[in-house]
């Protein structure tokens, strides 16, 4: 399989540089795979293909405010870091921009121009100019002070509220990126589902710069997907595997909670079918599942999703949920429908 079967061309004025208002205006590309029709509406209207008794499980992680700057020591040149995960209590791995950042090289953190009285240390290099940093306290209570909100390479306008790149529900700190599929709810669409007996349910899947790096091998099977950590409790499996039982529909809310589900129903096992029943099981750690055309999927039966980059991981899984085909064939259908494109974008329910 190619990555080449992946790719699209897109006109650079579709890829949306701010998000819409209010967030469910945004319009919607209805995909189902049973008949392969493609419905065009607005976000508002998904409303309408739920029923009672699904569950929307969705991505509660929140994006912390991941970019840094930092002063050289004792030289004083200008450094730039974008937090990617943590490794322990004041460690953690990070893209550095500068000029000569080797280990040993002593950072201080800034403020407006001004230290802030915290400092770091480069002790390892890593792959594709990743770097691990030692701080010299742990840095999660002074990100909101220090820190901005990173916003994905193609976005190039000043985002005016840091919130609009956050779901309403966005609550466990721990993504460079957001889950952008949630950032059309609204609190009052999310209780309008609730009260039509529609449950929603979260997992946690903390997002890193990753998803936004095109695969580069030809062969996409060859390509190393990045490891993500994530969590889904014992009560949200109960959730999931009761909603099953009952015939509802399980709808994953982004590809983030994709992982986290179809990683879920990996980890469960039965020793005997007669004594369990259910699709996923509980579980907190790393996952790096990769889903590409071939897949079989176990626990999710319909998604939502914004529209991704060419040649990338997530265009992959979609197309494996949807087929190819009707995947690119409806991405074709949004350009010439002139929809808004990546993270700040519109949004397709899959069927």
């Amino acid at each position: 399989m190619k990555t080449s079967d992946f790719d699209y061309t897109l006109p650079p004025e579709l890829i949306a540089q701010s998000p819409i208002e209010p967030r469910d205006a945004a319009r919607l590309l209805v995909v189902n795979r049973a008949t392969a029709c493609l419905e065009h509406l607005g976000f508002r209207d998904v409303m309408g293909y739920l029923r009672a008794g699904d569950l929307l499980v969705a991505n509660e992680s929140r994006v912390i405010p991941a970019r840094l700057y930092a002063r050289k020591v004792p030289t004083g040149g200008t450094v730039e870091i974008l937090l990617l995960r943590k490794l322990e209590k004041q460690t953690w791995v990070a893209l550095v921009g500068g000029r000569r950042v080797r280990i040993g090289t002593r950072l201080e953190l800034v403020r407006r121009g001004q230290a802030c009285g915290i400092q770091a240390e480069i002790v390892a290099h890593g792959q594709a100019g990743q770097r691990t940093l030692l701080f010299s306290e742990p840095i999660e209570p002074h990100l909101n002070d220090i820190g901005l909100t990173p916003l994905p390479p193609y976005i190039h306008m000043p985002l005016a509220d840091p919130e609009r790149y956050q779901t309403v529900y966005a609550h466990t700190q721990g993504s460079a990126a957001a889950p952008t599929a949630g950032l059309h709810f609204t609190p009052d669409l999310m209780l309008t589902l609730r009260q039509r007996n529609i449950q929603i349910a979260f997992v946690t899947l903390h997002i890193g710069l990753d998803t936004f790096k095109p695969v580069e091998e030809e062969d996409i099977e060859e390509h190393l997907i990045h490891t993500e950590w994530c969590q889904l409790d014992p009560q949200v499996a109960q959730q999931i595997n009761s909603t099953k039982l009952a015939g509802g529909r399980v709808i994953a809310v982004g590809t983030t909670s994709v992982r986290v589900l179809e990683t879920a129903a990996r980890k469960f096992e039965i020793p005997d079918s007669k004594l369990q029943i259910g699709t996923v099981a509980a579980f907190e750690g790393p996952t790096d599942l990769f889903i590409y055309p071939g897949f079989q999927f176990r626990a999710v039966d319909a998604m939502i999703t914004n529209f991704h980059l060419p040649r990338s991981t997530l265009l992959a899984l979609v197309a494996a949920f949807a087929g190819r085909n009707l995947i690119l064939r409806a991405y074709q259908e949004a350009i010439e429908q002139s929809y808004r494109f990546y993270s700040f974008g519109d949004a397709m329910l899959i069927l």
